[in-house]
């Protein structure tokens, strides 16, 4: 029972599950982060979307054992190995996808949109949409930008357009980048038509140009992003330290200090691209890129020391 326990829950992918913390970028960027309501509701809606995300990576294992069964790193998984019943996957798969629209229902109506058109989003892309070169790339760009949404439809707040066009640049970035590290795993291999057959459609060098496009785009709109954010009221506590800054380090725009590390980001993922052919997985290269992880990390103290620190 404990080892079947283990397999389903290796099936559900839960180091994916950092994704769903995309769900606090509304929260975080609107200004709510310390508001426990707004909080709790984010909280409950990313537990909720863990749950559905879950049942959808599950589904697409049964859809794709065969070919997962030729994959160098998939033949590892618990239905492409054999170790995880065919039935028993069913059952969860279709219990968790139920079970989160419900409470996804119960939190919002719109959250409860959001979730389903997840669901049928992934449904496209696992039966169809994944074997159609550029929108298999849109359809998991979609998925992220989705989870995004759907932090902010439970608070009812706004997306900055600037943020937004950041998000979707990241988005396509991360997904390219999914695609250039398969075809560097899989390239020169006789699985590759039988795996993915959509990578034949993309050159290397088509893939680079993606790559640097989108990358260029993901820190440039988030400069721009920091750049018009409403400049920072200064706390009363604050304002005698203020006044002895020098006018030129006095700057409202101070969340523009957080773009080199969005830029050093960046050009690490590339690295980790290109050098030791990580981008497969975006959750785990995070995870287990220390100078990465770091980065991320303080960039978000910096983020929020900077947004709520100040005011």
């Amino acid at each position: 029972m404990v080892q079947i326990l283990f397999l389903i829950i290796r099936s559900a992918r839960p180091i994916q599950w950092i994704k769903n913390l995309a769900l606090f970028t509304g929260l975080i960027f609107t200004g709510w982060l310390f508001y426990p309501d707004k909080f709790i509701r984010v909280f409950i809606a990313a537990i909720i979307f863990s749950i559905l995300t879950s049942a959808v990576y599950i589904f697409n294992d049964l859809l794709d054992i065969e070919q997962d069964k030729l994959h160098p790193l998939k033949k590892n998984r618990p239905l492409a190995s054999g170790k995880l019943p065919i039935p028993l996957a069913v059952f969860v798969t279709i219990g968790s996808a139920f079970l989160a629209l419900f409470l996804a229902a119960n939190l919002s109506f719109f959250f409860f949109l959001v979730c389903l058109a997840y669901i049928l989003l992934h449904f496209l892309y696992t039966s169809k949409i994944k074997h159609i070169p550029i929108l298999d790339v849109l359809a998991l760009a979609s998925g992220f930008i989705l989870r995004v949404y759907a932090g902010a439809v439970v608070i009812d707040t706004h997306i900055n357009i600037w943020l937004l066009l950041c998000i979707i640049s990241f988005s396509l970035f991360l997904a390219v980048g999914k695609r250039r590290s398969e075809l560097t795993l899989l390239s020169g291999k006789e699985v590759l038509g039988k795996t993915r057959k959509v990578l034949f459609s993309y050159p290397e060098k088509l893939l680079d140009l993606y790559i640097s496009m989108f990358a260029t785009t993901t820190w440039l709109t988030y400069a721009w992003y920091t750049f018009v954010h409403p400049s920072l009221k200064i706390s009363p506590r604050l304002i005698i330290i203020w006044a002895d800054i020098p006018q030129t380090f006095r700057s409202q725009k101070w969340l523009m200090a957080t773009i080199p590390l969005v830029i050093y980001g960046v050009m690490r993922y590339l690295q980790l691209i290109y050098e030791k052919n990580e981008g497969e997985s975006p959750a785990k290269v995070l995870v287990t890129d220390k100078p990465l992880l770091g980065t991320v990390i303080i960039w978000g103290l910096m983020v929020i020391g900077i947004t709520y620190g100040l005011n």
